[in-house]
């Protein structure tokens, strides 16, 4: 009995050390930022978090880097969100990049370390948008090769990382050919790059590319779930995603909604 307390007191100290060492981490990000005005310090300090990807035999780096890589897009992505927040002269611009601190302490708290397939899914779905948006929005005067090879980063990251979750046998093949879906779409994005500003927060921008590479990753990870489940995509399970993926769509390409240049003012 007593060693059982033991473990239980060593359980309990080492979750408040965790909760503690992700809140310090979402905080440093945010002053760092502040103080320096600029994201490489906090940039820096992401990657120094993730050193237990390197923590062991060189031969396993490339397997746990891939496995923490959509943390990391998470992670860089809200890093230039909260910068971008801030080149405001708007009020409310350290409101938005508090916000965004919480929203990145609740992902390193309550939804990183969940497991089920449905939980992974929007992990996936996160990055994504996390992803793509913050790329997009500070890539309009980048090398248009780096910013698909960034944008194919993304899709083979995140297919990978649902396709872990079924235990695919074509996981490599299939997050390949997903990220170059995302590769196709980037480069056409980054020649024709407009966004949606938020009206809670108009010095954030959501990129029409973001929009569609989100909606279409939702359609094919239920088609991918139905097929798993069944041996068989039934039109039932995907019939109301495809729906939503086409309205939505059709919305954005097909309308002028209120939307400006990624890089104008």
């Amino acid at each position: 009995m007593e060693f059982l307390r033991i473990v239980r007191r060593r359980s309990f100290v080492s979750e408040g050390v965790y909760i503690l060492l992700n809140l310090a981490l979402a905080a440093v990000i945010l002053i760092s930022t502040l103080a320096t005005g600029t994201p490489w310090l906090a940039l820096l300090l992401v990657l120094l978090s993730k050193w237990r990807v390197l923590a062991v035999r060189p031969r396993y780096w490339f397997a746990h880097l891939e496995s923490n890589m959509v943390d990391m897009i998470v992670s860089a992505g809200t890093v230039i969100l909260i910068y971008l927040a801030g080149q405001t002269a708007n009020d409310n611009g350290l409101v938005v990049q508090i916000s965004l601190t919480v929203l990145y302490a609740l992902w390193l708290l309550f939804l990183k370390p969940r497991t089920r397939v449905n939980d992974i899914a929007i992990q996936a779905a996160v990055a994504i948008i996390v992803g793509t948006m913050a790329l997009m929005s500070v890539s309009y005067e980048w090398p248009s090769s780096l910013v698909v090879i960034a944008v194919w980063l993304i899709g083979y990251s995140c297919a990978r990382h649902v396709l872990v979750s079924h235990t695919e046998s074509d996981m490599r093949l299939l997050s390949l050919l997903w990220g170059f879906v995302f590769a196709e779409i980037g480069w056409l994005a980054y020649h024709w790059t407009i966004a949606y500003p938020l009206f809670f927060a108009p010095q954030l921008r959501v990129p029409q590319v973001t929009l569609i590479l989100a909606s279409l990753s939702f359609l094919a990870e239920r088609a991918y779930h139905s097929y798993v489940k069944h041996q068989t995509v039934r039109r039932s399970d995907i019939i109301l995603p495809l729906i939503f993926t086409v309205v939505l769509l059709a919305v954005l390409l097909l309308t002028r909604l209120n939307h400006a240049a990624i890089g104008t003012a």
